[in-house]
């Protein structure tokens, strides 16, 4: 189990969203939620190029690498790397239902082979120091959730891990596509509810169909870790009250000053070679609901894209949201 750790709130691992630069977005918002990389294929990390793949910036702590494979000696290897890049906690992928993770021979497909999830985590925890976790659905296809997500859940364990988050929908390997199986499976909480209350020692997180921090709440009454996934991508102004799970009073949030920070990140990105859409893709939610917004997610979603385009764009769409009575409205 988690140690000295307190993960109570998550942003989960989402491909093509939760790059570097959403990562260090969404740090400025919460101080303690745990965030993770997008998933990174083990044989990638051993042999790609892994600054690109794995660098991050100093602020993302506490941050997570999130693995694919299903090798245990290139998973171990692949951990090995991460924690040398100073990752707080390696992640295995049992989740992922896309097509090209069943191609390799991981992901949710390994929600079949128990005995061999439990090797790779077992590999991995020799190899490093810090924790090693799983991510993982109910069940695939036609299992049995009970006895599926018990199997899973007691070699993991068994092997070391230090807390097991589960999303609560079964994959359907075939006949929906990844998309399809974000929504389509019907979410069972108590299915997970049930594990906690037989696993009373060990972490168990939950994910799926969290749509805000009073569902997350209501979660952690019953599980110890809650992870958001598209509510937090789509409206992140939600993680700006993350903070008061651990304890920070509850206060206006200073946007002004958020944007000044994406701001000087976003120039040293475009210093960098980057480009200014590269950051700004990943703030055009920020602000929804509030007078004002839909100008702010023009003004990113076209200027930002302009060959050229510099911080002051971000600027600029920022001067057009109306606050009201006060920043803390756009949470």
């Amino acid at each position: 189990m988690l140690k000295n750790q307190d993960h109570r709130v998550a942003v989960a691992p989402m491909m093509d969203w939760t790059d570097r630069h959403c990562r260090f977005f969404h740090r400025q918002l919460t101080s303690h939620a745990l965030l993770y990389t997008e998933m990174v294929v083990a044989d990638a990390v051993i042999h790609g190029a892994r600054e690109r793949l794995l660098g991050f910036d100093v602020v993302e702590h506490p941050v997570a690498l999130q693995l694919g494979g299903s090798d245990p000696a290139k998973l171990a290897e692949a951990a090995r790397i991460g924690e040398a890049f100073g990752y707080d906690e390696i992640n295995l992928n049992v989740g992922c239902p896309s097509d090209r993770v069943q191609s390799g021979t991981f992901g949710a497909c390994l929600m079949k082979v128990p005995d061999l999830v439990a090797e790779c985590v077992a590999a991995m925890k020799a190899a490093v120091t810090i924790p090693v976790t799983v991510k993982c659905r109910i069940g695939v296809d036609e299992q049995d959730p009970e006895p599926a997500l018990d199997a899973l859940a007691d070699g993991v364990f068994k092997a070391g891990a230090d807390a097991l988050w589960v999303h609560a929908r079964k994959a359907w390997l075939e006949g929906l596509s990844p998309k399809e199986n974000r929504d389509i499976p019907p979410l069972d909480y108590d299915r997970v509810y049930r594990l906690k209350a037989k696993k009373s020692n060990e972490f168990i997180g939950i994910n799926g169909g969290i749509q805000s921090l009073e569902e997350a709440r209501g979660h952690l009454d019953h599980v110890d870790g809650a992870m958001l996934g598209r509510a937090a991508y789509h409206t992140p102004g939600i993680l700006a009250g993350v903070d008061a799970f651990y304890g920070a009073k509850s206060e206006a949030f200073d946007f002004a000053a958020l944007i000044d920070a994406m701001a000087g990140y976003a120039a040293r990105h475009i210093e960098q070679g980057g480009r200014l859409g590269h950051v700004t893709r990943h703030m055009v939610g920020l602000f929804h609901g509030l007078p004002g917004a839909r100008r702010y997610r023009q003004i990113l979603s076209t200027d930002a894209n302009r060959p050229g385009a510099g911080p002051d764009v971000l600027r600029t769409a920022f001067a057009a949201v109306e606050f009201g009575g006060g920043a803390a409205e756009a949470a």
